[in-house]
């Protein structure tokens, strides 16, 4: 976002055949081009699900179709870098990207789909690991019920990583519920037995994802409007304007870098819920019934904006945001580390993510913040528990805090080098930096017994052991830190036909 690029002067490595829509909304050509095969991909998978159902056709051939089609999607957009570099290459095709192609943009290209595949790939490998070589009584819950107990064939591995649905967003699905998914089964219950042991299936009646594919469709369309129209107006990079830091008043300084910031997360939004809402219309992503018997099609879903734009503390945005991601760095490192695994993960996050120099600023940065965040939040909050409006108190405080801290923290994020991003923190004489400092010397820290920490006292584990159902690794696009956070769409609330 640090510069807006024209459509005639950015290259991309995919079909030109839209160039002349390109010139017309005056956007570069990549972004056209994943917006278009996103909105195929949609009705794509509309007639995926009602000609090609699994009850209508054999999974071989949903499985083919999947493929097939992410793999022309793939092609379109991204041409043949998306497939050369794809895995291996990651790390070489990001510098490509910033220091050949587009330095300085957040565009949508190549490397994207790598970053999504990548994480299918080392998630699958450990699935395998998991479910063929390792003993149950080895493994935690949560990589019990995600254990694959035999090998894919080649079909169902390039299905799973190049299906339609997936394959220019994401986002990261098990390799469990995807077969489950493409066999139909993500309907079917599993009850026990007389004896306690047997297991009878069942088959529930189908809901239709209508209601919330339209529903997130919605979402998508007010999130784009409103980045289109208030990022440009309000652009991040006006916070580094040497005028503005010379004239402006303080009070201005932090409700600008608060609504510059809230206005370049919608197209997040508008990327992650497109890409659920594609892969709710092709009927996966079913959940459940909650408690009242509504459909719940979140088993794959990256975000909850509500809980996003409300959050009260560092936890709870890391908890909300990218939450496939998070639960990506917990799965493959934090709970397989055997040494510092805060340290493992917070590399893993950071090479998967990129080469910007802003990012490493970013990463740095959240990670203090989270630490003081806790640290503040344990020694203090329980004194505001009651009355409620003391209560109320708090949380409009912590609001407040919450927002201008992540404000603060992922403007490198947006500026990506490091000439900009230094220019933003001295405009700010590193103020919150210094306060973090000063206040992780002052606060004492309150160790937790492992394992039985709180949502709101959750404390950094020294070993790979802790509770699946408390606590999980928090990360997020904007971060890539490593926190651990209570990701309260864990195995718990999976589906039980999960039996392969």
């Amino acid at each position: 976002m640090a510069t807006t690029s024209t459509a005639s002067t950015t290259s991309t490595t995919g079909s030109t055949l839209l160039q002349p829509l390109s010139n017309a909304v005056r956007l570069p050509i990549d972004q056209v081009n994943f917006v278009v095969c996103q909105l195929f991909a949609l009705l794509a998978a509309i007639w995926f699900r009602t000609y090609l159902h699994s009850s209508k056709t054999s999974s071989f051939i949903r499985h083919v179709v999947a493929t097939l089609l992410g793999l022309y999607l793939a092609l379109f957009c991204f041409g043949w870098y998306c497939f050369v570099f794809a895995l291996g290459y990651l790390t070489v095709c990001q510098i490509t990207r910033v220091y050949i192609f587009d330095y300085g943009q957040y565009s949508a290209d190549f490397s994207g789909p790598m970053m999504i595949i990548t994480q299918k790939i080392t998630s699958l490998a450990y699935e395998i690991h998991d479910g063929m070589f390792r003993k149950d009584e080895e493994l935690t819950p949560s990589q019990r019920g995600l254990a694959v107990r035999r090998m894919p064939s080649l079909l169902e591995y390039l299905s799973y990583n190049c299906n339609f649905m997936g394959i220019l967003a994401g986002p990261l699905c098990s390799y469990k519920d995807y077969i489950t998914f493409i066999e139909g089964r993500s309907y079917h219950m599993t009850q026990s037995g007389e004896d306690g042991k047997e297991e009878i299936q069942y088959e529930r009646t189908e809901p239709s994802p209508n209601v919330a594919v339209i529903q997130k469709l919605l979402v998508c369309g007010l999130s784009l409007l409103f980045h289109l129209i208030i990022s440009k107006m309000l652009p991040v990079e006006y916070n580094i304007d040497e005028h503005f830091q010379a004239t402006a008043s303080w009070p201005t300084k932090v409700i600008y870098l608060y609504v510059s910031l809230l206005a370049a997360r919608p197209k997040y939004y508008f990327a992650w819920t497109l890409a659920d809402a594609i892969n709710n219309a092709a009927g996966f992503g079913f959940r459940g019934y909650d408690k009242n018997g509504a459909a719940r099609w979140d088993l794959i879903s990256n975000l909850r904006i509500k809980q996003i734009e409300m959050s009260t503390s560092f936890k709870m945005f890391l908890d909300n945001w990218n939450i496939q991601t998070a639960l990506w760095l917990k799965r493959v490192c934090y709970e397989r580390a055997s040494l510092s695994p805060t340290t493992q993960t917070f590399f893993l996050s950071a090479i998967w993510h990129g080469v910007y120099p802003g990012y490493y600023l970013t990463f740095l940065t959240g990670m203090l913040m989270t630490l003081v965040a806790r640290a503040v939040r344990n020694n203090f909050r329980h004194y505001f528990i009651e009355p409620p409006q003391l209560k109320f108190l708090y949380d409009v405080i912590t609001w407040i805090a919450t927002q201008i801290a992540i404000s603060y923290t992922v403007v490198p994020f947006v500026l990506l080098s490091v000439k900009a991003s230094l220019m933003f923190y001295s405009s700010w004489y590193y103020s919150l930096h210094f306060a973090c400092i000063l206040v992780l010397l002052l606060l004492p820290v309150k160790k937790t017994q492992k394992g039985k920490s709180t949502h709101e006292n959750v404390q950094l584990s020294r070993s790979k052991k802790f509770d699946e159902k408390d606590n999980s690794l928090g990360q997020n696009s904007f971060f890539r830190t490593n926190s651990v956070c209570n990701q309260n769409q864990e195995i718990t609330s999976r589906h039980s036909s999960l039996k392969q």
